[in-house]
């Protein structure tokens, strides 16, 4: 790193639109390397670090966990190309899309349920009204 280029956390944070605990935790899950740390002990990040958060930021826009963005933020690091991370988030988007229309369907036959057992207790209580 060049001293131009240092910055320390308050100034990564801003210009991430991150809080220094987002940072530091991001830091202990392995999303984010740790901080260089010169003789005065303070954190030193570089761009690097700045980029990595703004794509944390986009994964997380498009709807990926934590989890899902730790199985592919280097690869967006490591493949000059960035293709190798978009198609690995790709297939995570597809799987929520099917896990998505699983639910759906799931939550269709739940109301066909409740509409059914609606009109069901309604009859029953129209006919003891009768007696």
């Amino acid at each position: 790193m060049t001293t131009s280029a240092k910055m320390q956390i308050g100034e990564l944070a801003e210009r991430a639109g991150v809080s220094h605990r987002t940072i530091h935790y991001y830091e202990r899950i392995g999303l984010l390397a740790p901080a260089q740390r010169e003789g005065t002990g303070y954190r030193y990040y570089d761009e690097i670090s700045l980029k990595r958060l703004e794509k944390i930021a986009a994964l997380k826009h498009l709807g990926l966990s934590l989890d899902e963005i730790a199985s592919v933020i280097e690869l967006y690091f490591t493949d000059g190309t960035g293709l190798k991370g978009k198609e690995k988030v790709l297939l995570i988007l597809q799987d929520q899309l099917a896990k998505a229309d699983a639910q759906l369907s799931e939550l269709a036959a739940f109301k066909s349920d409740l509409e059914a057992n609606i009109e069901r207790m309604e009859t029953l209580i129209k006919l003891a009204r009768q007696v």
